[in-house]
C-alpha cells in the first residue's frame, strides 16, 4: 500500500479517549504492522478561552487530564505492552488544527467517527469532517465496532 506511489511509513491517529478513537488506534496498528510503518497517537489540549475564570474556581489540570486520556486510550487499545512502533504525543492546540498540521508530515491520518445511531450515526463529527476536508494526506474514518455491527443489522 502506498500513497501516490510513496510507501506509507507514518500514520497519525487522533485520540480523544472515545471508543471510536481507540478503535482508530487499533486499525492504524493493523495497517502499520505489515507496512513497517510508525503510528503516532495524538491527543490535544488547550486552556479554555476564559482560563482566568477557571483558575479562580480552582479548576486546573487540563494538560494532565488530556495526558491521562491519551495514556488510557493507548492502554485500552494495546494493553500494558504498547507496540514499539507506536508513540503517544500530547499537543497544545485545538484537535482540528493539530491533526491538519500533523497531516503535512503524515502518509495517512486515522480518526474515529462518533455516531449516535440512526441518521445521526451517518454524520461525522466536527473534527473528523475538518480533517477529511483539509488534510494534506489520505484520511481513514473508523467506526466503533458496535456501530459497525448495528449498521449491518439494520441493513
Amino acid at each position: 500500500m502506498s500513497v501516490a506511489g510513496a510507501p506509507i511509513t507514518n500514520i497519525v491517529v487522533g485520540v480523544d479517549g472515545s471508543e471510536a478513537s481507540v478503535e482508530a488506534l487499533r486499525q492504524a496498528q493493523r495497517m502499520a504492522v505489515p507496512l513497517g510503518a510508525k503510528v503516532r497517537a495524538v491527543a490535544c489540549w488547550d486552556y479554555p478561552q476564559v482560563y482566568t475564570g477557571y483558575v479562580m474556581m480552582g479548576v486546573e489540570g487540563f494538560e494532565e487530564g488530556a495526558k491521562a486520556v491519551l495514556d488510557g486510550a493507548v492502554t485500552q487499545a494495546f494493553g500494558a505492552d504498547t507496540p514499539s512502533n507506536v508513540t503517544a504525543t500530547l499537543v497544545r492546540s485545538h484537535p482540528r488544527e493539530a491533526l491538519i498540521d500533523a497531516s503535512r508530515e503524515a502518509d495517512m491520518v486515522v480518526v474515529g467517527r462518533r455516531g449516535h445511531g440512526g441518521f445521526g450515526g451517518l454524520l461525522l463529527g466536527s473534527v473528523s469532517s475538518a480533517v477529511v476536508a483539509h488534510a494534506h494526506c489520505p484520511v481513514l474514518v473508523v467506526h466503533t465496532p458496535e456501530a459497525s455491527t448495528a449498521d449491518s443489522k439494520a441493513s
